[in-house]
């Protein structure tokens, strides 16, 4: 196994329990690009001294993750199933059944892993040279502990590019196209082959309970709704009308098919969601709740200017069809957009529209997706529930 030396005095990250180390914090030579990308390595400090065992991809800026606080660490069956046990154990913890993400990355002391459970199935996605060298071992781990029915490999992320791997999904033994999500008692459905990243979005789910004291009888659209889960438990809640605004329509046909299993009328509407927004409005529509969930709209820094600007038109236009003394849920994935930013995007555009506006909760991901507390980039997701009303 390859030992990396830092350069003086750039330890500081790692000691804190950083899992990241950059290529330009490592003493490099003319051998350090002759790596195998992926390959296991032991990182001392500019002095010698230890810091832990991860792997390195030598042809990327954040060149290694750290996977142990060891350089003496096995990184082994053992390995993979105590950090496998340890995330199982906690979500065990907190949910009655299995429904919920089990793997977080980073969150998890598993850099470079996520894996969503859907009862007997798991969706798994590998994004980095040095779990993709180690696929094998995770799926063995999984398959001790949990024994799934099938296995679905969304190797198909965009980073996989720049850590040189290949886009591919791949199915492993049994695994329908459609499969049902339990969240809280509501049954939504969901392709776990086909859509969106991992096939739902488990980070949500306390967002969506949150949201239950605001619906009981009021009209409730949810954009960017994908498979309709805020929709369908608000009228689980006691919503009068629901609807949801996507641009798929399979995902809107998976939203109709559960509102129907669950007697619920549910109103879909294909649509980009700013048009569909401004759409509504020309129709003269208006909602008591409107919830905004759009994906990453800022995935890298050079993109700020134009994502803040998608942000604040999509909460314009969501404030506009909102009835008087209405609730908008504003939401946001994009780890470049901080809570505080989103929150002056809030007033400004409120502000715009002749709306005060009152934030009455504010939450985050759930605890399916843990935050490392070294690590700000796990702490990614925003979501505001606002009062807008006249005055």
């Amino acid at each position: 196994m390859v030992t990396l030396k830092l350069r003086p005095r750039e330890e500081r990250r790692a000691r804190a329990g950083h899992l990241w180390i950059y290529s330009n914090e490592i003493d490099t030579d003319a051998t350090f690009r002759t790596i195998d990308p992926g390959s296991l390595c032991r990182v001392v400090d500019g002095r010698g001294k230890p810091i832990g065992t991860g792997y390195v991809n030598p042809r990327t800026l954040l060149a290694v993750r750290l996977l142990s606080g060891d350089v003496h660490a096995e990184i082994d069956a053992a390995w993979f199933d105590r950090r496998l046990q340890a995330a199982l154990s906690l979500r065990e913890r907190i949910y009655p059944e299995p429904y919920y993400r089990l793997v977080h990355g980073e969150g998890d002391g598993l850099p470079g892993v996520v894996v969503d459970r859907y009862g007997d199935v798991l969706v798994i996605q590998v994004t980095t040279a040095g779990m993709d060298r180690m696929q094998a071992q995770l799926l063995e781990s999984l398959d001790r502990l949990l024994a799934p029915r099938g296995i679905v490999l969304r190797n198909d992320s965009g980073s996989r590019a720049l850590e040189g791997l290949p886009s591919a999904v791949e199915v492993i033994g049994e695994v329908p196209d459609t499969v049902d999500v339990i969240e809280d008692g509501v049954v939504l459905q969901a392709d776990l082959k086909a859509g969106q990243k991992t096939g739902f979005f488990f980070d949500q789910r306390d967002n969506r309970a949150r949201l239950a004291r605001y619906v009981r009888g009021q009209r409730v659209l949810d954009v960017f709704s994908y498979v309709g889960a805020w929709a369908l438990r608000a009228a689980r809640d006691g919503a009068a009308e629901v609807s949801c605004l996507d641009s798929s329509q399979p995902a809107l046909d998976h939203a109709s098919a559960a509102a129907q299993r669950a007697g619920i009328a549910l109103e879909t509407i294909r649509d980009d969601a700013l048009a569909g927004l401004k759409t509504l409005r020309a129709a003269d529509r208006s909602f008591d709740v409107v919830v905004v969930d759009p994906p990453a709209l800022i995935k890298r820094r050079k993109d700020a200017e134009a994502g803040l600007e998608h942000y604040a038109a999509l909460n314009r236009a969501a404030l506009h069809l909102l009835a008087p003394d209405g609730i908008l849920v504003s939401c946001s994935c994009s780890h470049h957009l901080d809570a505080d930013a989103l929150q002056r995007i809030l007033l400004r555009e409120s502000r715009h529209v002749g709306r005060r506006l009152q934030v009455l909760e504010q939450g985050g991901q759930g605890p399916d997706h843990p935050v490392h507390p070294a690590i700000p980039e796990t702490r990614y997701l925003k979501a505001f529930v606002c009062r807008a009303f006249a005055g």
